[in-house]
């Protein structure tokens, strides 16, 4: 008997399984990545469309069909730092913990995000300052409702020390400090004064400089002093 043909399909070159979008979002992924990594070494004033496609593997073509200038470029790294730093933070505490210890994990898990990935730190003070300090704004919006939001989830009420936008300005120009003296590996170091100023807005003067002191005894912030 003469067997009929398979009427199957077989996944091949031809027949692409993969959804059609996930090239188009691995090369935008790449490119956003590639003007991250650009920024740690030249900045983002020296980064130039080459140093961008050079580093992801594409072609110019390639680039403007994802960006329409190095701007947007910049503009979608700055939504997937913020997006990457939001993530660690929040990975960094569970429900219970208490609010002041929850913003000092928080803050060392930032802090450890941006010495990994000095690209980060990098886009987001430095780089931000130069293209669009207006940039600051939206980090702050996001991260003072982000920690207020921890002592009214605890019903607690908070004990302002300090005012939290200024906090955030003194612990955004600390960070400013290190990332123009290159020295991000050492952002670490910075953990205790961070603590302070993340945990004093809502949690007053006494819980801050505790969590301070917590921050210089954790193992991240003595390994930086190694």
């Amino acid at each position: 008997m003469q067997k009929r043909p398979s009427f199957e399909v077989v996944p091949n070159v031809l027949r692409p399984t993969v959804p059609a979008d996930v090239g188009a979002k691995s090369q935008r992924q790449r490119i956003i990545e590639a003007l991250i990594d650009s920024c740690a070494e030249k900045t983002y004033a020296a980064t130039t469309i080459t140093d961008i496609v050079s580093r992801a593997r594409i072609s110019r073509t390639t680039f403007y069909k994802r960006f329409a200038d190095k701007r947007a470029c910049f503009d979608a790294a700055v939504a997937f730092s913020l997006a990457e730093l939001r993530e660690a933070a929040l990975a960094a505490h569970s429900p219970g913990d208490p609010p002041a210890a929850a913003v000092r994990q928080a803050a060392t898990a930032v802090l450890e995000a941006m010495a990994r990935r000095p690209g980060l730190a990098q886009l987001l003070t430095g780089d931000a300052l130069s293209v669009d300090p207006a940039i600051f704004g939206r980090y702050r919006r996001l991260v003072i409702p982000a920690i207020r939001g921890l002592w009214a989830a605890a019903g607690e009420e908070p004990q302002a020390h300090l005012d939290p936008r200024v906090a955030f300005g003194q612990a955004q120009l600390l960070i400013f400090n290190e990332i123009a003296a290159g020295r991000s590996e050492h952002l670490l170091r910075l953990l205790p004064e961070i603590a302070y100023l993340a945990v004093a807005p809502f949690g007053g003067h006494e819980e801050a400089v505790s969590q301070s002191r917590l921050a210089a005894g954790s193992p991240a912030a003595v390994a930086s002093r190694a």
